[in-house]
């Protein structure tokens, strides 16, 4: 198999493989050669295609023919377009999408109060403001002994925010700060504030509205004399507490799971995001929940969302979250459908629509269950969209203070880096996989070299799910790599 024509109304087809001049096409059904060489996850075309014809992958349009197009030629940004604008149109068709039955199953986490559960047992340090975040990061270094027993970790999530903000940008922060204190993955954290900042240790208290005082700490740098030798103490207090918690067994149901991709290529549609997507299908069925970001990755595949939203209200909610993402750039002099990056065109994306319809896939065939704010927590049970955008450690942060307690993270290119919660890197293809050992968890590549089903994909991924959610930790956590980023001048539904 050297390649895959992924819905029967395609016009093109991607190569599996790099394939040679002259090689017959096994996803055409009449021994069509290339007749120029083509790159794994790169296009082949499957017929003449005229100039402004439609390229169709996915069974959707994913571009314009700038030119004519002969069959078994290579089809990307020399003889391809884009056919989006700023102006869309959305009409609501409600579909019923079938799941699969799953039998229930169980996960070895943390219990926490008023009925939240945590994958993880770790102290946090939480800054208020940027001018501290050098304190933060010396109170994580020298406090590493407090790293045993049940608690799993002591990290300092530093960030240059909490001053010289106003209006929503401020908002912004104080609830992005706010709910990382909040996260269950969290079993002890220390709010550190220098006391001058506009981000007040008062405000941001009214933020958090209530809190465990065994459970969170707080610590203006300017009320004390040795803010390392009370930051210490404070720590030993947290670890103290957090170290009560063991872990128990917790149906998957609880479970929250986080969804986006970064460095994509051409199998990214084809192998992890449907993967993604299987896996999605299957913790919904069991009752548990996943949330799917990155609000620009959806333009031009709104559609096969949108109409599986659970009923006209959350249809509406969507189309406003895209309508105002595309304001956003518009509002700044963006051109909506500036995208792919250079790295995605030369994995064999060619269009913001093609990157789209490969994304979405990550979303299986769930119902749409809910629309959040940016930051927003997931009240709902089932799969919800969250506004955020498409920048990686922005969208994980943005995943990780809605409630997602570790993120999947599908890759074509490979990335080393991670979020506050456990990152599963999930790569679409077998050489990065074993290019980047240390870097990925998850090999999909399996899918195109026909060593295994997505359905088959879909059933591994869950059982690494639920064995990192019971403590074995990814590739990201051995490495030590956790950053936050906030979004700025962000979009409101």
């Amino acid at each position: 198999m050297n390649s895959i024509r992924i819905h029967p109304l395609d016009n093109v087809a991607v190569a599996l493989r790099d394939l040679e001049k002259g090689e017959i096409i096994d996803a055409s059904e009449d021994g069509l050669k290339t007749i120029e060489a083509i790159g794994r996850g790169h296009k082949v075309a499957l017929n003449d295609i005229a100039e402004g014809s439609s390229i169709v992958k996915y069974g959707n349009c994913i571009g314009i023919a700038t030119d004519e197009i002969k069959s078994g030629s290579f089809v990307h940004v020399h003889n391809v377009k884009t056919s989006l604008s700023e102006n869309s149109k959305f009409e609501y068709k409600p579909e019923i999408p079938l799941l699969p039955k799953v039998a229930n199953r169980t996960f070895m986490g943390y219990r926490r109060a008023k009925g939240k559960v945590g994958i993880r047992n770790e102290i946090w340090i939480i800054p208020t403001v940027g001018c501290v975040n050098r304190i933060a990061e010396k109170l994580a270094r020298d406090n590493q002994n407090l790293v045993k027993g049940s608690i799993e970790g002591l990290y300092a999530y530093t960030h240059p925010y909490g001053c010289s903000q106003m209006g929503d940008d401020h908002e912004t922060t104080k609830r992005v700060l706010a709910a990382l204190v909040k996260h269950p993955n969290a079993g002890g954290v220390l709010v550190l504030s220098l006391g001058c900042e506009n981000l007040t240790s008062e405000q941001f208290k009214e933020e958090l509205r209530e809190w465990n005082g065994e459970r969170v700490k707080f610590l203006t740098c300017q009320d004390c004399e040795d803010e390392i030798e009370e930051g210490s103490k404070l720590l030993k207090e947290l670890a103290d507490y957090a170290g009560q918690s063991k872990r128990e067994e917790i149906d998957a149901c609880e479970l929250i799971v986080g969804m986006k991709c970064g460095g994509s290529d051409g199998l990214s549609g084809i192998t992890a995001n449907p993967t993604v997507g299987r896996f999605s299908d299957r913790l919904i069925s069991m009752g548990g929940s996943t949330v799917l970001t990155e609000v620009p990755e959806m333009f031009g595949a709104e559609s096969i969302l949108f109409n599986r939203c659970k009923d006209s209200a959350t249809f509406h909610k969507a189309v406003c979250m895209v309508e105002n993402f595309k304001k956003y750039f518009v509002d700044h002099g963006q051109v909506v459908y500036e995208n792919p990056s250079p790295g995605n065109k030369a994995g064999g994306i060619t269009t913001l629509e093609d990157k789209s319809c490969g994304c979405v896939q990550k979303g299986g065939s769930a119902q749409i269950s809910d629309v959040l704010e940016y930051a927003e927590p997931v009240k709902i049970k089932g799969l919800s969209l969250l506004s955020g955008p498409g920048n990686d450690m922005v969208s994980t942060t943005d995943l990780t203070a809605a409630g997602a307690h570790l993120i999947l993270f599908t890759t074509g290119r490979g990335t080393p880096f991670g979020a506050p919660v456990p990152t599963v890197k999930i790569s679409t293809n077998t050489a990065l996989y074993e290019k980047k050992g240390n870097w990925i968890d998850f090999n999909a590549g399996k899918v195109a070299e026909g060593k295994e089903s997505l359905d088959e994909a879909g059933d591994r991924l869950l059982d690494y799910v639920l064995d990192v959610a019971s403590g074995q930790k990814t590739r990201q956590e051995d490495a030590g790599y956790r950053e936050i980023s906030i979004f700025k001048d962000g979009v409101t539904l």
